[in-house]
């Protein structure tokens, strides 16, 4: 069944890329259309496929390392003169907007969902509020849209999901020993999980510095191939994650530590050296994305819910919009460019990623179901916002472009 799946999925991918100058005139990406054939293929009593994901070997395992790479493909690419140019922007969509938007989610969560525990709905919140720019990914493509604008959105989403990942760990080890009388293994867990974190920087640190600076040194000295420099590249997150794990601290922590310590290494290196892992983890992701299909099609299955729908439908709009409005007060940012940071904001893997591990970690009776369900809603929700969205914000800022002589904004400062 897992060769046969493996083959259908390849098979669906293989020809969305040959038809991808055509499906792309209809906004159908990649990711959508992984989603479609996932939801398609695993509908109905009798299914041509299904996946157990409680008894998959590994799956778990397998979830991770998906995650540890895409964070560290994140954390290589965040575009470092953007951060200089834009750190006033920069400091305040993620030291002000994005805790805002976190304890926004929690307090929403708290209102629909009072009879909750605490700490599943603080999980709750770090899995709805973490941004994908893929399933939107036509947008930061659009050259109607501002460059300044699609940059600080490439910034923010390559870094909040390294932010808030360890505020995921720590509110889902909370949420696993939250019981009324497991006060100590309570304060336990929440220990265990900032040593994991620990371990995990330390551990990212010291390889993505080591591994930076033999890279750069070897490529000076004209000691290594080129493409020997993308083989090295993806072996850095794979030995960032085993040994954090091996030491007790998070893979996917120290997998994003890793990347933001060789990333200066790598202007030094020949163009196009993360190649290679940024494939790997778009392979990788898309695989999730029809696995995704199925999780669409659980949820529907036993039923609506109106108050997830409602509570999905807040976490993708006021919920965002109103912190990074907020925080951006005072910049230079026209109001309707604040007001599409603050809605272009799409929730994707990262989320499908967190939510399938809580789901994991978490039984069924802690609210790990609950969890799943509320982020397929949400990604759902997000998908077909944004997806629709899309075209109409791209023809306002043409139009604009037009009936002005000045441009959207300057870099601040």
């Amino acid at each position: 069944m897992v060769l046969f799946a493996v083959t259908v999925i390849a098979g669906i991918l293989f020809t969305w890329c040959v038809l991808s100058r055509r499906l792309a005139l209809w906004s159908v990406t990649a990711p959508i259309a992984m989603m479609v054939a996932g939801i398609a293929l695993t509908s109905g009593s009798d299914p041509p496929l299904v996946f157990d994901f409680g008894d998959m070997a590994g799956f778990e395992q397998v979830v991770e390392v998906v995650l540890a790479l895409l964070l560290f493909v994140d954390a290589t690419e965040v575009p470092t003169g953007v951060i200089r140019r834009e750190r006033r922007v920069v400091a305040r969509l993620l030291g002000a907007a994005l805790p805002l938007t976190l304890g926004a989610a929690f307090l929403a969560a708290l209102a629909f969902f009072p009879d909750r525990p605490g700490w599943v709905l603080a999980a709750l919140a770090t899995v709805v509020v973490p941004l994908d720019l893929s399933p939107a990914a036509a947008v930061v493509r659009d050259e109607r849209i501002p460059a300044r604008l699609r940059e600080v959105l490439t910034v923010e989403g390559g870094l909040s999901d390294g932010i808030v990942s360890p505020v995921f760990l720590l509110c889902v080890a909370a949420a696993a020993e939250s019981r009324p009388t497991a006060g100590d293994d309570y304060a336990e867990a929440l220990l265990d999980a900032v040593g994991a974190a620990g371990w995990a920087v330390g551990a990212g640190s010291l390889v993505g510095y080591v591994a930076g600076g033999l890279l750069r040194r070897s490529w000076a000295r004209g000691w290594m191939l080129p493409a020997a420099t993308r083989l090295a590249v993806l072996s850095v997150p794979v030995a960032a994650y085993t040994l954090s794990v091996a030491l007790g601290g998070n893979g996917f922590v120290a997998s994003f530590v890793a990347g933001v310590c060789i990333a200066p290494a790598l202007r030094h290196l020949p163009e196009g050296t993360v190649k290679m892992t940024d494939d790997l983890v778009t392979l990788l992701t898309l695989g999730l994305w029809f696995l995704f299909g199925q999780l669409v099609n659980d949820e529907f299955w036993d039923g609506f819910h109106l108050s997830v729908v409602l509570y999905a439908l807040l976490a993708v709009t006021l919920v965002r919009l109103v912190p990074v409005m907020l925080a951006l007060i005072g910049t230079d940012l026209s109001l309707s460019d604040r007001l599409f940071l603050g809605w272009m904001g799409p929730r994707g893997v990262t989320s499908v990623v967190f939510g399938l591990l809580a789901a994991i970690e978490l039984p069924a009776a802690a609210g790990g179901d609950f969890i799943s369900r509320v982020m397929v809603v949400t990604v759902m929700v997000s998908i077909v916002l944004h997806g629709l969205s899309a075209e109409p914000v791209g023809r306002l800022y043409a139009r604009r472009r037009r009936t002005s002589p000045e441009p959207s904004g300057k870099g601040g400062g």
